[in-house]
């Protein structure tokens, strides 16, 4: 079964095709008349170095014979031994090549006329005529040199020989090297050269001009023709005097002059052009400035999409030319100085075109008919008909013929009536030939198109059935779907004369057999064809727009979905082209994949899905990015002394925008080689005004930037090396210090060699004290940024001034700073000691601040020191270890803080500056009073019976006082940490154990213990332990366990589900004489109970909830914190610590030093024993 698949885009070339076949073949098997079917071209130009062939190809039944005539008389080809006609054909062969038999192609030149002729009639192929292709030389003439005045306009004429068909010009050098043409120099349509104005750079000696013959593959050149301009000013008076007009084109001598028209001449001209032709329309004009051409229609516009200009705006080309082209068209050319047009009128002719071509006719003896010869032209074409290639005014008479003009009308034809028609329309700018049959048959339907045949159409696609059929008379053709008996009818057919069914748009259901029946008179003919509905080819992921960088690599994806039962094809396209042949680009399966990207790979891809039915694309654009180019052409112009202009052209952005530019600059004279940076510009500017300093060697370069990077660096500029001045600037950072007691050190901060100006820079430093009744003194110095002045007086106040020179000149005058000589150690110690205590960890202490002139020197501040010297509690202290506070500036007191409770303590102050420490005060003692104690040293759980424990513990390391005695507190606590009923004993301070008893056995208690003074209670210490059970009754519960009739037990009440369970229930009931409850409240079994490594007795217990309130209630904070909110002094009477427990300011930040323990979490507030720091919170 033959496959033939429409796709949409091919209907109407199908259509058009369909009809063809019905309206001219006959069947091959038929009689017919002849039809040409191949002919040579009415204007054939053969190439003299190959054979000739004419060709004439013809069909018919019976076949045809071939004959032909050459310039209108019978051709003998049987006389000429180098022509031949090709067996079965009317094609004539000329041998031209053979050495032997070979002849020249100019003796074949000639009209030459076809002729192919059966028993039905005789058809005639169109004048064909021959002419061989020619490419002449030049013809020798005398070149002499061509002089023009500079700023005159200057031809070089071609006049190029006349070739067949007409050269391509051009104009070259002798390097074969095109000459450049522009809106100054060009070519005009006849091959002259045009010069609108004559510069200097136009002189040469080579100016050639070349005709290439592309029918022959041959280029003549012609001699070379020399250009001399000769300048304006170099000419004197006698010598203008004595030129004639063929020396010089042009006559005056201005540098400038309005256009003038070169070609066409004068104001007006006329042209005619063939109607679908190009119509070339020129205008060159010459002038100073160079003139510019613009063209228009009058009283209309010029042709959309048809118009296009040439040779920079002086050819006007129209293609595809129309009646409607006709008219007036002016070219205008124009400088600053004025103008000068050219109208021209356009006449647009026509040779003969078809309005109806004749057909071919068949007709059943006894049918009438015609046959239709409809032409149009400017003028009027002229019809004339033949009969068999005879005038049919003097052909054989047939009565059932009539001419009529450009139609033969024919009734009741019979068989003798078979003839062939030429119709011949002609004016003098052409002739159109056409051949058609009468063809009288009686033939009953015959279908054409194969049975059975396969079409398949995309869903909701139009489908094309095809029904060819042949009879005479003309059959009538039906259709109908499948097994229905109903002609097909309804919008969705369309039927066509040629029997094509049209289905607009098919579905699903369209699928199956369709028949197709033709009638006329004689009888039938019926044929079946097949319609497959296949799913359209889809893509389901389009590729996506791409932007990457060079040599990045790129992935295109291309999904699709198809009809299961066809074979798709995925290709790739770049710019609708095939892809490179590169290995960078990866064609899979889906996708395409492109590595090492590179500027070239920009550009449109096109995915295209293709099936034997259909074809589907998308396209997708890579944008190729990457640093910018460098700039270049970098130029410097303005140049001024502190100033110049810096002018660039932008490189390519490599499709990424500039977004600016940075400038750099180096200095040959001090740093050759070194780039700093100078500023930096918007991608806008592309020059720029440049700030320059005195006496540097400038060159410059230019960075591009974009959102990529950088660009390389540009190449730089010229140099350019600015006059030396005077200095513009002073040194900075002025400063005097003196180092000793008897010097001041004056320092700066030199100028850069940019900032230098010119060459000797030096500086002039000056003083004076600032009392003002000493002169100032100066020295010069050079390439140092200090001076010592020595021989001062301690700590002086000096008006310094430092002041930059160079060989040009100094500096404008500098400003003046105050320094200040050398400083000495302080020579008194503050008075007026006093000391406050204010509670027992912190003291205030009070001075007089000493007198600014036994300071000697900028004033730092005060500094205490102080130290413990013994406990009161009678224990000498061993090490004394002094501590230090600062307090900087002018002060008088400060507080001293972080002291120990219940201790003698010593203090003194000293003045401090930046030389060193004065001497110190008298030292003034002073006593803390009593705090209350730190925690127990320890506490220990010994001794535990089975109701009974002993508490061993050591006392405070800080007892901050006379120790009155301790508090022993403790609880009872199940498994979840619950509390209970909570004790309390008091101890005598001498006691470091104590025995409790009468306990609970296998109860968790927890222990809270801490120490008093005076002042109150001291921080806490826990502990937790867990009183064993009695030793009997732990075993007896253990031998019940691992008894086997309690194993039994447990088995039989598994088997026996029911009864045994309760007999299980009663023996348990009776099983344990303990309490299980309390066991389970008091913490489990004691098996799982930790034990003790040393003695395996049951170990303490420590809780992480041990800082749980004993009771609701508040308390101080145990965190040894000071609250701000309590304090009624500023922590800025806090000095500086050299343990850094104190801010630069003085404020405190330490905090007494002293072990952690752990607190009790409930309690009355009497149980808490308060940390040294507590005992500020009072204070604060």
């Amino acid at each position: 079964m033959d496959i033939h698949s429409i796709s949409g885009k091919q209907i109407h070339l199908v259509l058009f095709l369909c009809q063809i076949i019905t309206a001219l073949d006959v069947p091959l098997d038929l009689s017919q008349p002849p039809t040409i079917t191949q002919q040579s071209p009415k204007d054939y130009i053969v190439d003299p170095r190959e054979n000739i062939v004419i060709q004439c190809e013809a069909k018919g039944k019976p076949s045809p014979t071939f004959s032909w005539t050459r310039n209108g008389t019978h051709f003998e080809i049987d006389k000429d031994p180098r022509i031949r006609m090709k067996p079965h054909s009317g094609t004539l062969l000329i041998n031209i090549i053979n050495e032997e038999n070979g002849g020249k192609a100019e003796l074949y030149e000639g009209v030459y006329q076809c002729t192919a002729r059966n028993v039905l009639g005789a058809a005639i192929s169109n004048n064909i005529v021959i002419r061989a292709s020619r490419s002449p030389l030049w013809t020798k003439e005398k070149l002499v040199p061509v002089r023009v005045i500079e700023g005159q306009y200057a031809i070089l004429p071609c006049r190029p020989p006349v070739g067949l068909p007409p050269p391509i010009i051009f104009w070259m050098d002798n390097s074969f090297q095109k000459l450049p043409q522009n809106n100054r120099v060009s070519q005009s349509l006849n091959g002259d050269l045009y010069f609108s104005n004559i510069i200097q750079e136009d002189s040469r000696e080579d100016y050639i001009c070349y005709a290439r013959f592309n029918h022959t593959q041959t280029i003549q050149q012609k001699q070379p023709i020399s250009l001399k301009v000769q300048p304006v000013d170099s000419l004197n008076e006698t010598l203008t005097a004595n030129m004639s007009d063929t020396d010089f084109y042009g006559v005056r001598f201005y540098s400038e002059r309005q256009p003038t028209l070169l070609t066409p001449p004068g104001n007006s001209s006329s042209k005619i052009e063939l109607r679908g032709k190009t119509l070339m329309l020129e205008c060159i004009a010459e002038g100073l400035p160079t003139p510019l051409i613009r063209w228009n229609k009058e009283g209309g516009d010029l042709p959309v999409n048809r118009t296009f200009f040439d040779n920079f705006h002086k050819t006007l080309k129209i293609i595809d030319v129309s009646q409607a082209d006709s008219g007036k068209y002016k070219c205008m050319a124009t400088n600053h100085l004025g103008s000068a047009y050219h109208v021209i009128t356009v006449s647009v002719k026509a040779a003969p075109y078809w309005i109806r071509e004749p057909s071919n006719l068949v007709l059943s003896p006894g049918e009438d008919g015609s046959l239709i010869c409809r032409t149009n032209g400017n003028p009027k074409p002229s019809i004339s008909w033949l009969a068999n290639g005879i005038p049919v005014e003097i052909a054989p008479e047939d009565s059932s013929r009539k001419v009529d003009g450009d139609t033969i009308i024919f009734t009741n034809v019979q068989e003798r009536s078979s003839a062939v028609y030429q119709c011949n329309a002609s004016n003098e700018y052409g002739y159109l030939l056409a051949n058609a049959f009468v063809n009288i048959l009686a033939e009953p339907p015959r279908i054409l198109t194969p049975y059975n045949k396969l079409y398949q159409v995309i869903e909701n696609k139009p489908a094309l059935l095809d029904c060819a059929f042949f009879g005479s008379p003309m059959p009538e053709a039906e259709w109908f779907q499948g097994m229905k008996s109903s002609v097909l009818q309804g919008k969705e057919y369309v039927f066509h004369k040629n029997g094509t069914l049209e289905i607009l748009k098919v579905q699903k259901d369209s699928s199956g057999t369709y028949t197709c029946i033709a009638r006329n008179k004689l009888g039938k003919a019926q044929n079946n064809v097949q319609l497959e509905i296949k799913e359209p080819t889809l893509i389901i992921k389009q590729p996506e727009y791409k932007v990457v960088q060079r040599m990045e690599q790129v992935f295109f994806e291309c999904v699709i979905k198809y009809d299961a039962t066809l074979i798709p094809t995925v290709i790739w396209l770049k710019e609708n082209d095939e892809l490179p042949d590169d290995g960078r680009f990866i064609v899979g399966k889906y996708s395409l994949t492109i590595m090492n990207v590179t500027d070239k790979d920009g550009g449109e891809y096109t995915c295209l899905a293709n099936t034997t039915l259909d074809s589907v694309s998308a396209n997708a654009v890579l944008t190729v990015v990457d640093h910018p180019d460098p700039p270049y052409d970098l130029e410097l112009t303005d140049h001024l002394e502190r100033s110049a202009q810096l002018t660039w052209i932008p490189g390519n952005e490599n499709n990424s925008p500039i977004t600016r530019y940075i400038i750099e600059y180096e200095d040959a004279l001090r740093e050759p080689g070194i780039w700093n940076y100078q500023m930096e510009v918007p991608s806008v500017f592309t020059t720029v005004k440049l700030k320059l300093s005195p006496y540097v060697n400038y060159s410059f370069r230019v960075i591009a930037l974009n959102e990529i990077g950088r660009s390389q660096p540009s190449e730089s500029s010229e140099k350019y090396f600015t006059k030396p001045a005077k200095p513009d600037d002073n040194p900075i950072n002025v400063h005097g210090i003196g180092t000793e007691p008897n010097n001041l050190v004056i320092t700066w901060k030199p100028l850069t060699d940019f900032q230098s100006n010119g060459p000797g820079l030096h500086y002039k430093v000056s003083w004076q004290q600032n009392d003002g009744e000493d002169e100032w003194t100066s020295v010069t110095v050079a390439n140092v940024s200090k001076y010592i002045v020595a021989d001062t007086p301690t700590f002086v106040p000096y008006e310094i001034k430092v002041q930059a020179l160079n060989d040009l000149g100094p500096a404008p005058d500098p400003l003046t700073i105050i320094g200040h000589s050398g400083e000495d150690l302080p020579m008194i110690a503050p008075g007026n000691l006093q000391v406050q205590v204010v509670n027992s960890t912190i003291v205030k202490v009070q001075w007089d601040p000493v007198p600014l002139k036994f300071v000697r020197g900028h004033l730092q501040g005060y500094k205490i020191y102080y130290w413990k010297v013994k406990y009161l509690s009678g224990k000498i202290k061993q090490h004394v270890e002094k501590r230090m506070l600062t307090f900087s500036g002018n002060r008088t007191h400060g507080m001293v803080p972080g002291l120990e409770p219940f201790s003698s303590y010593k203090l003194n102050v000293r003045v401090f500056n930046g030389k060193g420490e004065g001497p110190a005060s008298q030292d003034e003692t002073f006593k803390t009073p009593e705090g209350v104690p730190s925690a127990p040293s320890f506490l220990k759980i010994t001794n535990q019976n089975l109701d009974s424990l002993t508490l061993e513990w050591g006392p405070p390391s800080h007892p901050n006082g006379v120790l009155l005695g301790y508090t022993l507190k403790f609880q009872p606590i199940n498994s979840t940490h619950e509390l209970r009923h909570l004790e309390e004993i008091n101890i005598p301070a001498n006691e470091t154990s104590l025995i409790l008893s009468n306990l609970n056995y296998s109860t968790r208690y927890k222990f809270y213990f801490y120490a008093q003074t005076s002042v109150g209670s001291g921080s806490q210490i826990t502990e937790e332990a867990v009183i064993i059970m009695n030793e009997a009754k732990a075993s007896r519960q253990i031998d019940i366990a691992t008894q086997g009739w309690f194993i039994g037990l447990m088995c039989a009440v598994a088997l026996l589900i029911l009864i045994l369970l309760i007999v299980c229930f009663i023996r348990r009931n009776k099983g344990g004489k303990y309490p299980v409850k309390e066991k389970e409240d008091a913490h489990g079994d004691p098996e799982i109970q930790p034990m003790k490594e040393d003695d395996g007795t049951l170990g303490e217990y420590s809780d992480v909830d041990d800082h749980k309130p004993l009771k609701k209630g508040s308390r101080s904070p145990s965190d040894r914190t000071v609250k701000k909110e309590d304090s009624d002094d500023s922590l800025v009477d806090y000095g500086e610590g050299v343990n850094g427990q104190f801010n630069e300011d003085g404020s405190f930040i330490g905090q007494y030093s002293g072990k952690k323990e752990k607190e009790p979490a409930e309690g009355n507030e009497s149980s808490e024993a308060p940390s040294p720091v507590n005992a500020m919170n009072s204070f604060v």
